[in-house]
């Protein structure tokens, strides 16, 4: 029986890695900022071969999301078109002055997920993970998490 428990929390320990954070300065209000390299090192260091990779910006005005990294005019055509999709300024209700950026945040999301592979971030040809900030500059806290299979 005893051997049974151990081969339990044994999978258990393989399949559960903890959080880990980092941060982000911003240097615009709106700015999608790529964060690929960093994610892609911890997936590293986790030791997982197989997997999925867990990211977590913990704030109400930056988000995170995965798109095409490659050419840098698709992260600014993403930055205008929201802005002017929900501009800065219009018949908000909330008084703080970022309401823009909360709406932002909502459409993109707070978390995403991507495959791990062999040991490493899985992700398409031409994608990249990017912190979207919607109410900068600021330092924001990214948090990961490597799930193995």
């Amino acid at each position: 029986m005893q051997r049974g428990v151990a081969a339990a929390v044994t999978y258990l320990l393989l399949l559960v890695v903890g959080w880990e954070s980092f941060q982000v300065g911003t240097r615009r209000r709106a700015q999608l900022a790529d964060i690929t390299d960093r994610v892609g090192a911890i997936v590293e260091r986790s030791g997982v071969r197989d997997g999925v990779c867990h990211v977590y910006v913990p704030h109400t005005t930056a988000g995170v999301t995965i798109n095409e990294g490659a050419d840098p005019d698709v992260a600014r055509d993403m930055e205008r078109h929201l802005g002017g999709l929900v501009p800065k300024e219009s018949d908000f209700e909330h008084a703080e002055g970022n309401s823009d950026s909360h709406i932002k945040t909502a459409l993109i999301g707070a978390s995403a997920s991507a495959p791990v592979r062999g040991g490493k971030l899985a992700l398409g040809t031409w994608q990249a993970i990017f912190l979207c900030e919607w109410d900068g500059p600021r330092t924001r806290t990214v948090e990961v998490a490597v799930s193995s299979l």
